[in-house]
């Protein structure tokens, strides 16, 4: 499968450990199905925030793919303890949340919480080993600040990490190339920002 997806490229997630969290039962089984048949062998699943703490506390985990709304404490601010709470190695594992749906403020508070990656449910194997690949090839900075912790937020018209196709159909080229259209005046940009009277 990985080779249909990176056109014969080959990432062996078999040592790879897994973190799972996520309220509902029935999610949790078919995401953990999901994973182990990408090869996966150790899948730790956890119901609530609490026990994932726990189970990070105790040891590695090389990955994270937690779900936005868990009972007490979210997806959102369970993955900012990671960033901010805990230890290194922990501290910079790969993170993917998993949300109903996809809007904007869903999306901004995902990247402010430091997660790599949010996907959409109902969830396909297809494409959570595509955003698994794309956390491996990623080459974004990491940050770690007074105000975030987390993968470089600064990538949004950079597309997908390269050797993989993307599915934003408005990605911007990393090309600048030369202006079609001459620079505005300084009058242009004056009257630009002017402020104007308008009627209600």
């Amino acid at each position: 499968m990985p080779g249909q997806v990176l056109g014969g490229d080959r990432i062996n997630l078999e040592r790879i450990s897994f973190l799972l969290v996520d309220e509902n039962q029935t999610s949790l089984d078919i995401t953990a199905g999901v994973v182990a048949g990408f090869g996966v062998r150790s899948i730790t699943k956890c119901q609530s925030v609490r026990d994932a703490k726990d189970v990070l506390r105790k040891g590695n985990t090389d990955f994270i793919i937690a779900d936005a709304q868990l009972p007490v404490e979210d997806g959102y601010s369970f993955l900012e303890w990671v960033r901010r709470e805990t230890e290194e190695p922990t501290r910079f594992v790969p993170a993917i949340i998993i949300v109903g749906h996809t809007k904007m403020g869903d999306v901004f508070k995902a990247r402010d919480c430091g997660a790599h990656f949010i996907v959409t449910k109902p969830l396909t194997p297809r494409v959570l080993l595509d955003r698994i690949f794309w956390v491996a090839r990623d080459e974004r900075l990491f940050i770690d600040c007074e105000t975030y912790v987390g993968p470089d937020r600064r990538f949004k018209r950079l597309g997908p990490p390269v050797g993989t196709s993307g599915r934003r159909a408005d990605d911007l080229s990393g090309k600048v190339g030369s202006a079609k259209e001459p620079n505005l005046s300084q009058d242009e940009i004056n009257d630009l920002m002017r402020p104007a009277k308008v009627q209600l």
